[in-house]
């Protein structure tokens, strides 16, 4: 995936094929930091804590149509390669979240990419869930909530 915005794309759909309600997509650009985070909550299914320990290896995945899973391993990768990391809390029945962080001027880091074309495609291909999106910029804050 060329584009950060492709690898929250790939995240949202493991939420919406865990059956979430509701996925929170939140994006902090931290310049003075030097830091981007990006992080999806939901509250599908979740995973036990087994299958989190697993679902960083590529050849984990809960799809019976093919044997691999790269979403996450890539997006572990990409934050990896600007000398971030990346975290996954998630509870059986309660849901998961998933956050990545990123060196912001790191040469290596993925441009976000088109991320309002994303937004909008989700929200519009999935009106059985409702959105919420926050992207921060230093002081600016834009909100989405689809609940409004």
């Amino acid at each position: 995936m060329e584009e950060l915005s492709l690898h929250i794309l790939d995240i949202v759909q493991n939420s919406i094929a865990a059956d979430a309600a509701n996925i929170k997509v939140e994006i902090i650009e931290d310049i003075e930091a030097d830091s981007l985070k990006i992080s999806v909550e939901d509250n599908g299914k979740g995973m036990s804590e087994e299958t989190v320990k697993k679902v960083c290896d590529p050849f984990t995945t809960g799809r019976t149509t093919r044997r691999v899973g790269m979403g996450i391993p890539l997006l572990k990768l990409a934050a990896e390669l600007t000398g971030g990391c990346i975290s996954i809390e998630s509870k059986l029945g309660e849901g998961t979240k998933i956050t990545a962080w990123f060196g912001y001027s790191h040469i290596d880091r993925q441009p976000l990419g088109d991320i309002a074309s994303t937004m909008q495609q989700l929200i519009c291909m999935n009106e059985q869930v409702d959105f919420m999106y926050i992207h921060r910029v230093g002081e600016k804050v834009f909100e989405l909530d689809t609940r409004e």
